[in-house]
């Protein structure tokens, strides 16, 4: 549990990790906006790549990332759809210890005031692996707020109560 006093937030080393076959460095919205974001309030982006919609690449940066005591939180944004090149969940479902059914089930609640209908193609998932929690997200940046904004946010803060994922790490 988590060591440190409730009134003081913990901050949180997070890994981002963008999948597209289309994006690069120098457009990359939703991954700027998710690294911005975690500094905004107050968290540290440890690390941050870019990788085609390939699972065996895939599995090879989060194996890693996994392995690396330094990450605590790896956020995933694309390859949550279903064309034949969407990866994620085929990639990092085998990687899990235990699965977060709820997550996928609270963020495609929340897009369905968003986009509609058109949420049941998001396979947002989300899990726990070797004591790193991982959420993968859409590759939309506005996908990429509303999981923040409306989930993530409470959810890797020490201080949100009844419960949050913060509170399962050890203070740095």
């Amino acid at each position: 549990m988590n060591d440190q006093k409730n009134d003081k937030k913990q901050s949180l080393a997070c890994a981002v990790l963008t999948v597209s076959d289309s994006r690069t460095a120098g457009n990359d919205t939703s991954g700027n906006w998710l690294a911005e974001t975690l500094a905004r309030d107050g968290h540290n982006c440890v690390r941050r790549d870019l990788v085609k919609d390939n699972v065996y690449a895939i599995r090879r940066i989060l194996s890693d990332w996994i392995y690396d005591p330094a990450v605590q939180v790896i956020i995933t944004n694309g390859a949550t759809g279903f064309s034949h090149r969407d990866a994620i969940p085929e990639a990092v479902t085998p990687l899990f210890d235990t699965e977060i059914p709820g997550f996928g089930e609270v963020f495609r609640h929340i897009s369905l005031n968003e986009i509609g209908s058109s949420t049941i193609q998001s396979r947002a998932i989300a899990g726990m692996a070797n004591d790193t929690v991982i959420f993968c997200l859409p590759g939309s940046t506005s996908a990429c707020e509303a999981a923040w904004n409306h989930i993530l946010r409470e959810q890797l803060d020490s201080r949100h109560k009844p419960c949050n994922f913060a509170s399962h790490f050890k203070s740095r």
